[in-house]
């Protein structure tokens, strides 16, 4: 391989700045904290904050807004400042307990976005987390990969994924199969093996909105089969113009009813009612943020 120094071009520079290259701007702490209160406030309502926080993180990452997801993370974590964090913040005993589990909510949940918006806006939006998160919090989250595959968990993971891809397309779990398999080979196995990997929970337990983490927890923002539906409809909503998809995965966050042991919170995100509400609450996030534009070229 010849070695040497490679630059851009001028022209090319110049191109690079056309057609809208950057992440939309993020409205101010304040305007978004008004939109997170009464979507917030509403799911406490109906005892689905878990399912607020995963709707909430996806819209604002499909929505290109990349600083709104460390905005997120400090409305939940109580640092109300209009700028960015205090460095000197120290969090401690319970209060850092549940940082840890709602940052790792978060990230979890923008990492399943992977699978319907891609990768660009996934990672522009875990830096913006990532800059913004308490030094202790950061400390206590999980760096191993539980994803990494190996010659003993590839077979658990297609067997996850295929389960999962019953679960949301039954009865024509075969049929989509067969033809998106017949738009290219690799498709299909590319997406089954994403499911198993990504979309589905992980084995052992979920957590939800109020449970605490530390490092030591192997289960780390692992989200339920229930909110792994409401990724995708969070994600197709916001993302627009995609109704087949869309529509699929509100049938699959309908179908999550028929699982055992679910919690509480994720049967009634699973009844008839749930649903609606969670695609009424992406669209007021959504709506709110447009406002808080329209606002901006007001002044």
């Amino acid at each position: 391989m010849v070695s040497g120094k490679i630059g851009l071009s001028p022209s090319i520079k110049q191109l690079l700045t056309l057609r809208n290259p950057h992440p939309l701007p993020a409205p101010s702490f304040t305007q978004l904290s008004r939109i997170l209160t009464r979507t917030f406030n509403d799911a406490k309502d109906r005892k689905a904050e878990t399912g607020w926080l995963v709707l909430a993180t996806c819209s604002l990452l499909t929505a290109n807004r990349p600083a709104t997801l460390g905005h997120l993370y400090r409305f939940l974590t109580g640092n109300r400042t209009e700028n960015n964090n205090d460095p000197a913040r120290i969090l401690s005993g319970e209060g850092l307990a549940e940082a840890v589990n709602r940052a790792t909510l978060i990230r979890e949940s923008a990492l399943k976005s992977t699978i319907f918006v891609g990768v660009p806006r996934v990672i522009l939006s875990l830096a913006a987390l990532h800059d913004v998160l308490d030094e202790n919090v950061k400390a206590a989250m999980r760096t191993n990969s539980r994803r990494t595959p190996s010659p003993e968990t590839v077979e658990e993971t297609l067997t996850r994924g295929r389960k999962l891809w019953r679960s949301i397309y039954a009865p024509h779990d075969e049929k989509l199969h067969d033809k998106l398999g017949s738009y290219h080979p690799d498709f299909i196995a590319f997406i089954i093996q994403s499911y198993g990997s990504v979309l589905a929970p992980l084995p052992g337990e979920t957590r939800n909105f109020y449970d605490s983490s530390s490092f030591d927890d192997p289960h780390q923002g692992n989200l339920s089969r229930a909110l792994g539906s409401v990724v995708g409809i969070a994600c197709l909503r916001a993302e627009g113009r995609v109704i087949p998809q869309l529509t699929s995965h509100v049938f699959g966050l309908l179908k999550a009813r028929l699982l055992e042991d679910q919690s509480a919170e994720d049967v009634w995100l699973s009844s008839d009612e749930g649903t609606e509400w969670v695609i009424r609450s992406v669209d007021h996030i959504l709506d709110g943020l447009e406002s808080s534009e329209s606002e901006k070229a007001k002044l």
